[in-house]
């Protein structure tokens, strides 16, 4: 079965955060999340839905994490989250976006912003 995918856009800043993102939307593929990949190409990530919190332990790369809540928008940011970490709980999330180290900065995301999600 081939995973779903959608784009992501800062509705706020009128930026693309990403075109491909994948969504892990099943038990299966939030436990495996990025775990096992190399990288993430530019304006990839994935989704995982729900969730409150993650973590980057036996990740090979940094990424950029968004948190939102149920309204989509932005309640927390972890810029170029290095390996071995976890996040502190957001219990207002109600998803994570992971996606490429810098991707944050370069669409000017802050807390606050609005997000939309279209296949």
């Amino acid at each position: 079965m081939e995973a779903e995918t959608v784009a992501v856009l800062n509705t706020t800043r009128n930026t693309v955060l990403g075109e491909q993102i994948m969504v892990a939307g099943t038990s299966l593929r939030r436990l495996v999340g990025l775990l096992g990949k190399r990288g993430l190409e530019p304006g990839t990530g994935l989704l995982i839905m729900p969730s409150q919190a993650i973590h980057t332990v036996a990740m090979r790369f940094a990424i950029d994490v968004v948190f939102v809540d149920r309204n989509w928008q932005v309640i927390h940011l972890c810029p170029a989250m290095v390996p071995f970490r976890m996040t502190g709980i957001h219990w207002k999330a109600r998803c994570v976006l992971e996606l490429p180290a810098g991707v944050i900065a370069e669409t000017s995301t802050v807390v606050g912003d609005q997000l939309s999600f279209t296949n």
